[in-house]
């Protein structure tokens, strides 16, 4: 079947190039439908994570509060270089990048609005980035266990190993424990390598809300920007 869809494909090929008015090669024009759709499956297997139709407002809110959901975050706002000596926070003493203004106020506010909107959250992942450490620290989440999977090797923004991707896309995709949801702050290049075209768009403190399913059939279910955590704890 496979050849006689590889050969009518390439039948369509040739169709393509007759003259005009020409009868079309119908198991081509089949078979070619056929190979499209096996790739997007393809592609959906690969990264281990579906799109479902998205959750927003009241029953996002709702669903979480149930528990049972992984929310896969990228760190909060922080600038794309590390600071000097003398501008660089107590703690950052290897001088890693760290939170601007922006990323500490709005985590901040998404752990107030997290707390408000009694949104209930059992285990806390993070990359050992001073920037992941911070924005879970102040956003006051559960103490975090720190994963070297999670990190980025000291090379900011580089991309990650095979196997930091096939880890992150392990731990999505454990249930949380019973009535309570799983966070896990990290940098773009992790999520991007675990997740794929499903992290287009991601910016600095995002959250995608994901549905651990069972066989490996996770489902992203939903996207909040870390600026939304205010407005959504305004609204119940």
């Amino acid at each position: 079947m496979m050849m006689e869809c590889s050969e009518a494909a390439y039948a369509s090929y040739s169709v393509s190039r007759a003259p005009h008015g020409a009868e079309p090669d119908r198991t081509a024009s089949f078979c070619l439908k056929g190979l499209r759709l096996i790739a997007i499956l393809a592609g959906m297997l690969v990264t281990g994570t579906a799109q479902a139709d998205p959750l927003s407002g009241t029953a996002l809110v709702t669903s979480l509060r149930q528990g049972g959901y992984v929310l896969l975050m990228r760190h909060a706002s922080s600038p794309a270089t590390p600071p000097t000596a003398g501008i660089a926070e107590f703690g950052n003493t290897k001088l890693e990048r760290q939170l601007d203004e922006i990323g500490r106020s709005s985590a901040q506010a998404m752990g107030r609005a997290i707390k408000t909107l009694s949104i209930p959250v059992g285990e806390v992942w993070s990359s050992p980035t001073y920037r992941a450490l911070e924005t879970v620290h102040l956003a006051g989440l559960p103490n975090p266990t720190t994963a070297v999977e999670l990190g980025d090797g000291g090379q900011s923004m580089q991309a990650i190993s095979k196997g930091q991707a096939a880890w992150l896309q392990a731990k999505v995709a454990e249930r949380p424990r019973a009535g309570t949801n799983t966070i896990i702050v990290t940098q773009y290049p992790n999520i991007q390598e675990a997740i794929g075209q499903n992290a287009s768009g991601l910016t600095e403190g995002d959250a995608l809300i994901v549905r651990p399913g069972d066989a490996g059939a996770d489902e992203i279910v939903g996207r909040v920007k870390i600026e939304e955590w205010p407005t959504l704890a305004s609204q119940r």
